[in-house]
């Protein structure tokens, strides 16, 4: 008789069922996906990013197909903290499922604040831990500025890393030229994890009017395009630094790559 499978795995001290993880952005804030799959199942969610004020996010178009993958330059938009404390986070306190808060902003005091509001209810509110944005390609201010440089990593992780002692999950960008270095400097900062990777810089023409296809002209390539890179930027930081890292895949057997 086959022997029931260990699948309960523990990342930044969060400890999950299984290695199951919804991405940031993909998700919602996981009340919208609960009527077609059981919330109980996942080994963790990872809700849509939240800054500390709502954010309209980028005019359209923003959302393009692509062969292999997808644009998207969303822009971060999002319903702001208040919002998400009141309105969206009671609901998931019914499941038995750690909820991870993917948190974003303009300068490193709204991520200090940020992280700071979200540990005064994370007891109360049932947040396990907070995955810091420091790689969207696809806004104006923050985003991707912060994760490109070493010494902006640390600051902004270590800024971050005193406000709480939530376990902090830090997401790189895939769009440098040594991802090493950055990892290096958030786990030196106080990262508790790593999340590798976001989506990678890209942009569609349209070929009749001659212009980009996004709004924003420019968006963040996802698919199954990105995964031989984030394969292969997961084994860089894997051998420099072997932290607990992971890769954002939504597929399931495909993802039994990333596991090896």
């Amino acid at each position: 008789m086959l022997k029931k499978p260990q699948m309960e795995v523990e990342i930044a001290g969060i400890k999950l069922k299984n290695p199951v993880m919804t991405a940031s952005g993909t998700f919602g804030y996981g009340q919208e996906f609960s009527p077609f799959i059981d919330l109980d199942r996942l080994g963790a969610m990872v809700l849509k990013g939240i800054t500390l004020k709502p954010k309209m996010g980028n005019p359209p178009p923003r959302i393009i197909e692509t062969p292999s993958g997808m644009l998207n330059a969303i822009g971060l938009q999002n319903i702001g903290v208040e919002v998400l404390i009141k309105e969206k986070l009671p609901y998931l306190q019914k499941f038995n499922t750690p909820v991870i808060i993917n948190i974003s902003g303009d300068a490193i005091e709204e991520y200090v604040e940020l992280a700071s509001r979200l540990g005064e209810v994370s007891k109360e509110m049932g947040i396990a831990g907070l995955e810091v944005n420091i790689s969207c390609p696809n806004v104006k201010k923050g985003g991707m500025v912060w994760g490109t440089d070493a010494q902006s990593t640390y600051k902004i992780i270590n800024s971050i890393r005193k406000a709480t002692s939530l376990p902090l999950i830090v997401k790189l960008t895939p769009n440098v030229t040594d991802i090493k270095t950055i990892a290096q400097a958030a786990e030196e900062a106080g990262a508790d994890a790593l999340s590798l990777i976001n989506t990678l810089v890209g942009m569609a023409v349209d070929i009749d009017s001659c212009k980009p296809k996004l709004a924003n002209i420019s968006g963040g390539l996802s698919g199954p395009a990105v995964k031989p890179v984030a394969l292969w930027l997961v084994w860089q930081v894997f051998l420099f630094l072997a932290p607990e890292v992971g890769e954002q895949l939504k597929t399931s057997h495909p993802g039994r790559e990333s596991f090896m």
